[in-house]
């Protein structure tokens, strides 16, 4: 039974596994630059069962426990983001959402295949026309006597072409050829007859190479057991999955995180500038801190999503701490990325460089999922119709009875002595929910220190952030309603002047 290890083992015995195959038998620095990876090094790094953590006991995994979860993303993104990038969307977009919703006379044949057969799956929202308006989707489906039948497009999956699985989201075809405003989950088995989904094409993705994405036709027909049962609506279930997967999101920055602060260490104490190395440089250490900071976060993040998001919860209603988590650890994986760079001087700017690499390979993090001014936004709209209904118009005096600030905000009284308005522009609203996201997650911080975290860490991080938050609130009390100049070309050309 794969869950006869220690986590502490496990984990050890993947770390292993990752060196030896990224080190000792290959380059990672050209591995990543090629598309896919060689099927025996998939093998390889599968043959560690490490999609056990997210199969129950029941089935012979490790149990669905988040904390196992998020180790293994983050023993994986040490080394390589997108290999824990493939094994997030496995865990948090297919095996979770199974494990909780699907039919039991289905999950054993899948999660054996998983187990044994090195498996995996992947979940189909996102189309061409409608992105983040997921609402709105037109894959359809009809029901008939033994299955259903689905038909539509769906693009930006990760795993295109290579996931063995797929969840595929669809709203039901009315008699009158409308389609209902819910949704329901279906289960395909990419490798059975009828249930395959075709690639239409693949896409040139910028970053994580190692990933596959593309665009998808389908019109298949799955048996009636193949749909998942929500507790309430559909909506609610994805909302449910959604939310995890985004609390799932830490667990992917921490590896990364921490790799971009050892490499940074590194190099800075090893480079000699003169008589001292780079590190003994006061902006060299603000910019090792800011690294540290997020570090220290998202340790936070880790801590409170293991608390949190398990499948046992439905967090169909906690899009704050969601939303929070997801923009905020994004954020600092693309900020650690560059300030690692910028560390490394011109080594740095090779994408065969771990900080070259971790640029483009972070960057997505911050749009799929939710682009992360979406996510800022419905922050702020969350927080104002509470102040709204509190009748205050303080910031401070509202945060500082906030159960998920409330701690946090006395740290940060005097920066948040402002007033709000109920009419804020949206670039205004991007400013207040970057605001709230790291008050929220700095009380995670608080959180953690009092569990045992060190507290110099924490220390240095309230400082950071009060220096972020300072700089968001200036903003908030500037006026700039800034907007693109139509026809811009006219009296604009220098050299005629």
């Amino acid at each position: 039974m794969e869950n006869s290890r220690s986590l502490t083992e496990f984990i050890a015995d993947f770390e292993r596994t990752l060196r030896r195959i990224f080190y000792e038998q290959n380059d990672i620095n050209q591995l990543s630059l090629q598309r896919g990876l060689p099927d025996n090094i998939w093998k390889d790094i599968m043959d560690t069962a490490p999609l056990s953590v997210a199969i129950p006991t029941e089935f012979g995994g490790r149990g669905c426990i988040v904390k196992e979860c998020l180790s293994l993303l983050s023993a994986a993104a040490y080394e390589s983001l997108p290999l824990s990038l493939t094994f997030g969307i496995n865990i948090a977009l297919f095996l979770e959402p199974l494990a909780k919703y699907g039919n039991k006379e289905v999950k054993k044949e899948v999660f054996d295949n998983f187990l044994h057969h090195q498996s995996m799956g992947g979940l189909m929202i996102t189309e061409p026309d409608f992105g983040s308006d997921a609402l709105n989707m037109m894959t359809a489906y009809k029901e008939l006597d033994h299955t259903y039948a689905i038909k539509g497009s769906k693009h930006w999956q990760g795993l295109t072409g290579q996931a063995n699985y797929w969840l595929i989201a669809a709203r039901r075809e009315q008699e009158d050829g409308s389609l209902s405003r819910d949704v329901d989950f279906f289960m395909a088995d990419n490798c059975k007859k009828g249930q395959k989904i075709i690639v239409e094409s693949y896409y040139n993705n910028l970053g994580l190479y190692m990933i596959p994405y593309g665009l998808n036709k389908i019109d298949i027909q799955v048996p009636k057991e193949h749909i998942l049962n929500p507790e309430s609506t559909g909506i609610k279930m994805m909302l449910d999955i959604l939310h995890r997967s985004r609390m799932q999101f830490p667990g992917m920055g921490m590896g990364f995180i921490r790799r971009m602060l050892d490499e940074a260490l590194d190099h800075t104490k090893n480079r000699m500038v003169g008589a001292g190395n780079l590190y003994a440089m006061d902006s060299i250490k603000f910019q090792l801190s800011r690294i540290q900071t997020a570090f220290t976060i998202c340790s936070a993040m880790c801590y409170k999503s293991s608390k949190i998001s398990g499948i046992e919860n439905n967090l169909a209603t906690e899009g704050l701490e969601a939303n929070s988590m997801k923009a905020l650890v994004t954020d600092l994986m693309h900020e650690s990325a560059q300030l690692c760079l910028q560390l490394s001087g011109a080594n740095g700017y090779k994408i065969s460089h771990i900080a070259g690499r971790g640029i483009v390979d972070s960057r997505p993090f911050q749009i799929f999922e939710g682009s992360n001014e979406m996510l800022y936004t419905q922050i702020a709209d969350v927080v104002i119709k509470k102040m709204k209904r509190h009748h205050t118009s303080s910031l401070y005096n509202f945060l500082s009875t906030f159960p998920l600030a409330q701690r946090s905000a006395e740290y940060f009284k005097e920066q948040l002595s402002c007033n709000i308005s109920t009419t804020l522009t949206q670039r205004k609203m991007v400013d207040l929910g970057k605001i709230i996201s790291r008050l929220i997650c700095t009380d995670y911080t608080l959180e953690i220190e009092d569990a045992g975290f060190r507290k110099d860490l924490v220390e240095n991080c309230i400082g950071n952030v009060k220096m972020e938050i300072a700089h968001l609130v200036s903003n908030l009390g500037i006026e700039n309603l800034s907007t693109p100049v139509d026809d811009y070309k006219e009296d604009s050309d220098w050299l005629s002047l």
